[in-house]
Formats: C-alpha cells, structure tokens, sequence
C-alpha cells in the first residue's frame, strides 16, 4: 500500500490546527482510503497554544505526528526541513490557515498515479487585497525576467513531491533552501505539472507575514537566483561615473572660457555628492545581502534544530 504525507508547518495557529487536522484525514480517508497516510505538522516554535492543541490532536491519532522547533527558523527553512522528514511515497505540502484547498489533494495524487513526480499549485487569483495580489505579480514577474532559473509565478510552494524529489532535497545540504526555486530548477526533470487554484481567505487568525518577511523572502530569492544586482551595481558605476565625469568637464570648460561671470557655485558638486552617495549606499546595502547569504552558508548551521518529537517511531527520529 502506498503511503502519502502531509506536511503542515504552523506558527501561532492555534485556531486553525484542529479544523485542518479534522479536514485533511476527511478527504484522505474518504478519498484516498487506498492509501496509508501520515499528517506531519511542523510547529515553528509557538506560543499561542498551538503546541498544547497539537499534542491533543497527536494523542488522538498516531498518524498525525508533530514536530517542535527550539526556536523560529523562519518561513522557508520550517517547512523544507519538514518535507524531508516525511516517510511517504510521496508529500503534499500545504499551509495551515486553509489558503491552500485541502479539496485539492485527490487531484495532485491523480496527477501523481499519472506519473507526474512533481505536482505545483499555482494560484490564477486570491480572495486577499487587490493591492497586495498586484505586488506579489510585479515581485514574481521581477524574479522571473531577472533569474537564470525559469522561476515559476504565484508558487508558493503548495504541491505534491514525490519520495524521488524529497531524495533530491534531503542531499542538497543547503543551510539556506528556498524551495520555490528548487522546484523551479529541477521540476522539468521530475516531469512537474502545474495545477491551478483560487486562494482562499484565511479561516481564523491573523497573517504573520510582515514588510520584513517579504523582503526577507524577496532578499533570499534575488540573493540565490540572480546576479542582476551585483552586474546592475558594476553598471550603474560606470554610467553614474561617466555622467560625472562629462559634467565636470562641462563645469571647467564653462569656468574657463567665462572665468569672470560663471557664477555656478557649489550646486553642481553638492548635487552630485548626494548622487553618487545615495546609490553607492544602495549598492553597498544590495551587495550585503549577498555577502549575508554567503556568510550564513559558510557558516552552515543547521535547517532547523528540534525540541520535541510526537508519535516518531525510532527508525525515522
């Protein structure tokens, strides 16, 4: 009997735990009843309650397993560090707060038995802001023009993958994974196929993304998969200092053909120190987030590390 998984990372969800757990072993036992299956939850070190709910729910069933996160490693690292402990023949990760439809699983494992090793839910369009939706176009249509890699649009990272493509993301040993690019790099050989959705409004709770978790995201995505920023600073150098310098030629030649009456002062110099300051301290702020995304990889420490184990049997702690 094949064995499906079911990650779901959670931060301060408490409210949402319990009715996902209830809906995911709906659709798996009454849909999918051919199938073993294991729920995972992965618990980004909460402090809501979420853990208390989650030992409820694992006491109740020994499918349902949990793990917990000494501390908050993030959006991307959670959920990756989650996939690759799963045990199935395949894994179906999806969000806890019910923007991803639980009614899709049947679908991704149909298009699984089809032999699509590599199953991604792409969202044609979101029951969240207007506004915000526009923004998150405009960031991946900017990825996507920038990066070597043929990034993939409203990804989130909402999907199947089978046991094959969980192998591939447990060795890349990567301190910084960001799997909406992997998919994108590797998906093609894993024969990927995209299935599209609406995302739904969050059931309960409140969104813990921030202005600092999305440039965090948008940060590591331009940092791992573009080089545009470090060739756009070379660039911008060059044309920033030839514009300078044809300005000062300007400037000698004015002041020494009309020594007497060329009254320019001191606007031009000012105007181009603030200049050529301010996009040296972009750059130099963009280069950092390179040398950040070095640093952390060189130092290599670990994805995720655990507090707690729930309903893990020794073979796979």
């Amino acid at each position: 009997m094949k064995k499906i998984s079911i990650l779901i990372p959670c931060y301060n969800e408490v409210e949402n735990v319990g009715p996902m757990s209830f809906a995911v072993v709906n659709v798996l036992e009454e849909a999918l009843s051919r199938y073993d299956y294991e729920i995972v939850f992965i618990d980004n070190c909460s402090t809501d309650g979420t853990r208390e709910k989650l030992e409820e729910i694992c006491a109740g069933n020994k499918k349902i397993k949990a793990i917990f996160n000494v501390t908050n490693f993030g959006q991307f690292n959670s959920p990756f560090y989650g996939m690759c402990q799963t045990t199935g023949d395949c894994t179906i990760s999806l969000s806890c707060d019910f923007q991803d439809p639980v009614e899709l699983i049947p679908r991704f494992v149909e298009e699984w038995e089809k032999g699509h090793k590599v199953v991604s839910g792409i969202k044609t369009s979101s029951k969240e802001p207007g506004l915000i939706y526009f923004l998150r176009t405009m960031y991946y249509k900017t990825i996507k023009n920038m990066s070597s890699v043929k990034m993939i649009e409203h990804f989130t990272g909402f999907g199947l993958y089978d046991k094959t493509f969980i192998a591939l993301l447990r060795g890349l040993n990567d301190p910084l994974p960001f799997l909406r690019g992997i998919v994108a790099e590797y998906g093609a050989g894993f024969n990927m196929i995209e299935v599209e959705y609406e995302q739904a409004k969050r059931k309960a709770g409140k969104t813990h993304n921030n202005f600092y978790s999305l440039y965090d995201a948008a940060m590591l995505s331009f940092t791992s998969y573009t080089k545009v920023g470090l060739r756009l600073a070379t660039l911008m150098g060059f044309i920033v200092g030839f514009i300078s310098f044809c300005v000062a030629l300007v400037y000698l030649v004015l002041k020494l053909l009309y020594w007497d009456n060329f009254q320019a002062g001191y606007a031009p110099m000012i105007i181009g120190i603030f200049l050529l300051g301010s996009i040296q301290l972009f750059f130099i702020g963009f280069l950092g987030e390179y040398v950040l995304n070095i640093n952390t990889r060189v130092i290599h420490r670990p994805i995720v590390v655990e507090e707690k184990r729930i309903n893990f049997d020794e073979t796979n702690s």
